[in-house]
């Protein structure tokens, strides 16, 4: 298997149990990273559906907002990193930094510079740019660390256009986010209706020769 894969889908695709799969044929031990936070009774409950389709000798990691850090400490593990999922990790990563102020600090999280009363302007300049260049980061190291790394992600833009800034923004950042962390990856998969579909290889011979044209 190649070392870092990105696998894409809609809800209820099928993507994780893919990827759960995929981590599983290894044959190795295998590391899986939450990036959930329980804040309801439903969430709780989504988690529980997760936790029990898991196998249970799998080494579970909690963490929400730090992923470069979680990466770099298991950088000499010999083993399967699956982290799931890269679209709430974002969402924790955008939350946090629309709830802090200026120059703020994140405890156990990313550190983010931004004014809440600049509203949508200091999402565009500021926020979305230090997401990216952790997203950038993250998307080096699941390159080159020892580990085969596995993120599952969303591809959250397929519907109607929403209607609130914040909403609009998590899209933007969420398509950036895949695009960047999709040029990285050795495979790429988007998962429909449960079938899995390889898009890395062909979709960059036909980019490539258009680009030539």
């Amino acid at each position: 298997m190649s070392q870092f894969t990105l696998i894409t889908g809609g809800a209820r695709s099928g993507k994780s149990s893919f990827a759960e799969l995929l981590a599983a044929q290894a044959k190795r031990p295998v590391i899986y990273i939450a990036t959930a936070q329980i804040w309801d009774e439903e969430m709780a409950l989504r988690v529980k559906k997760h936790q029990l389709q898991r196998p249970p000798h799998w080494r579970l990691i909690e963490e929400p907002r730090n992923i470069r850090e979680t990466l770099l400490q298991l950088k000499d593990e010999d083993g399967v990193i699956l982290l799931d999922c890269v679209t709430l990790w974002l969402t924790n990563l955008l939350l946090a930094g629309q709830s802090q102020p200026a120059t703020p600090s994140c405890p156990g999280g990313e550190e983010f510079s931004i004014d809440p009363e600049d509203g949508h302007n200091a999402f565009n300049n500021l926020l979305e740019p230090q997401i990216l260049d952790v997203v950038k980061n993250v998307a080096h190291l699941a390159q080159e660390i020892k580990p085969r790394v596995i993120f599952v992600s969303n591809e959250v833009g397929q519907g109607i256009v929403p209607e609130n800034p914040l909403a609009r923004a998590y899209r933007d950042l969420a398509g950036r986010s895949n695009q960047i962390l999709a040029s990285s990856a050795d495979e790429v998969y988007v998962v429909v209706a449960g079938i899995p579909m390889e898009i890395k290889h062909s979709g960059k011979k036909l980019l490539a020769s258009l680009l030539k044209e």
